[in-house]
Parts: structure tokens; C-alpha cells; sequence
């Protein structure tokens, strides 16, 4: 074979190496994906930057044999073009969507860049593979927690009331709020009639949900205190969110407290 063709051939322990570089790094990026218990986790990277080298290998080096014949044109990119565009419909199944809640984006985006550090490795530009991978490691690992610190005290609170429906409950709720310096993000009420014998003088309850932006701790637990103390609040739960709570279920309140 000339010269000119060899840069279209690979031997056998090259091909193999590329294949296990490929297993390791997409293993590293998976397995942090794994440990906080994403939907695509450890197998699924190695399977997405195994086939994506897997795929560039051949796009480049199976079709060597072709490679002198007249009427033949190699392009080396154009079957692994399609990992770029194809790899989409993976990295939409690692989103989920509740209500107006969005999560898995992250995870998503890791997909397709293993996907483009699989097709580095394939086409033997293993450097932008080793630094694309240090990279996604520090952007998932590191970046996660500065991220986490620096938005701790902008992060939204979810806050769900469960009261008796009496006409002032939503407006001195939302008066308790404001006047402890919590900004009120989103409000939402939700009606549930008494179908218990214990509550059935009450001609039904209010379930109250607020997203809250809270500029410190202490504020809301302030307000929990004096709305917790109000006679026609029947119960409380709280939970810390980033994102806007959306149409979702109602759970049972917690810390509920019982009134005959």
C-alpha cells in the first residue's frame, strides 16, 4: 500500500486502544453521573463514547480498500456527521419534564459532549479528548458545588399551606410573608372538599402553594412560626427548589397537626 493510502489504515492495537480510551472516559464522566443518581448513569456514557469512536473509526478506516478506486470520493466525516445530530434523541430521554419543572439538561449535555469525546478518540485527536474530559469532570464536579454556594441564598423555597377555607386564610398568609421580607414568586390554591367525618363541618380545605424568594434562612423561619401559629393553618411542608414548582400533584403536608 503507498504512503498516500496509509493515513487510511489502522493497525489492530491501535484500533483496540482508541475503543478502551473510549471505555475509560466516558466511564469517568458516567460514573460521577452515576453517583448523584442521574437517569443516564455509568453504562450509558461508556455506550454513547464507545459507539461514537466506534462509528468514527469506521467512517475513517473501513473503507480503505476504496480508497484508490477512481470513481470513489472517502469522506471521513460524513457517517460520523451523524452522531452530532443524532445523538439528540439519547440525551432527550435523560430529560424529564413535571408540570413546568425541567430536569436532566446536565445530564443531557454530558451525553452529547461524551458523544464528541468519542468522535475525538475515533479520529486519533486524543488531546482535545483528554482536556475535553478534564474539563466536563471539573464543569460537573467542581463548578456543581460553586454553583450550589454562591446561589444559597438565591435559591427559591417551595412552600406548601394546607389551611381550612375560610375567607382571610390566603390573605393574611400572604400578608405574614411579605411583611417577614419574602418576595413572593408564585401562588398557587387548590380547593379539596372534606371527605372525612371528623372534618365534615368544614365546608372544604385550601391548599396553598408559593415558590418564595428568600434572602436569608432565618426570614423564613420566622414566618413558618407566625403562620404556623394561626388557627386555621392545619399543616406545613417545605422544601428547597430551584426551579418553579409547576402543575404537579398535591403531597400531604408535613409537621400537620390536627384540629377536631
Amino acid at each position: 500500500m503507498t504512503a498516500s493510502a496509509s493515513v487510511w489504515t489502522i493497525s489492530h492495537g491501535e484500533l483496540f486502544l482508541r475503543l478502551v480510551l473510549a471505555v475509560l472516559m466516558g466511564g469517568a464522566v458516567g460514573i460521577e453521573r452515576e453517583w448523584h443518581n442521574h437517569a443516564a448513569g455509568f453504562r450509558t456514557h461508556i455506550l454513547v463514547c464507545l459507539g461514537s469512536t466506534t462509528i468514527m473509526l469506521l467512517s475513517i478506516y473501513g473503507f480503505s480498500q476504496f480508497v484508490n478506486e477512481t470513481n470513489v470520493r472517502i469522506d471521513p466525516a460524513r457517517i460520523a456527521a451523524q452522531v452530532v445530530s443524532g445523538i439528540g434523541f439519547i440525551g432527550a430521554g435523560a430529560i424529564l419534564r413535571n408540570g413546568s419543572v425541567i430536569s436532566g439538561l446536565t445530564t443531557a449535555a454530558s451525553i452529547w459532549v461524551v458523544a464528541a469525546i468519542g468522535l475525538c478518540i475515533g479520529a486519533g485527536f486524543e488531546y482535545a479528548a483528554y482536556c475535553c474530559t478534564a474539563l466536563l469532570l471539573v464543569s460537573l464536579l467542581v463548578l456543581n458545588k460553586w454553583e450550589k454556594y454562591v446561589m444559597r441564598n438565591r435559591r427559591n423555597q417551595e412552600l406548601t399551606i394546607q389551611a381550612r377555607n375560610t375567607p382571610s386564610a390566603l390573605g393574611q398568609i400572604v400578608t405574614t410573608l411579605v411583611e417577614e421580607g419574602l418576595q413572593i414568586v408564585k401562588v398557587k390554591t387548590v380547593h379539596d372538599s372534606a371527605n372525612t367525618k371528623r372534618d365534615a363541618e368544614d365546608a372544604s380545605f385550601l391548599h396553598m402553594h408559593f415558590v418564595l424568594a428568600v434572602p436569608h434562612p432565618t426570614k423564613l423561619m420566622m414566618a413558618l412560626e407566625r403562620i404556623r401559629a394561626l388557627e386555621f393553618v392545619l399543616g406545613i411542608e417545605s422544601q428547597v427548589r430551584s426551579l418553579d414548582i409547576g402543575d404537579r400533584a398535591i403531597h400531604p403536608v408535613q409537621e400537620a397537626r390536627g384540629k377536631a
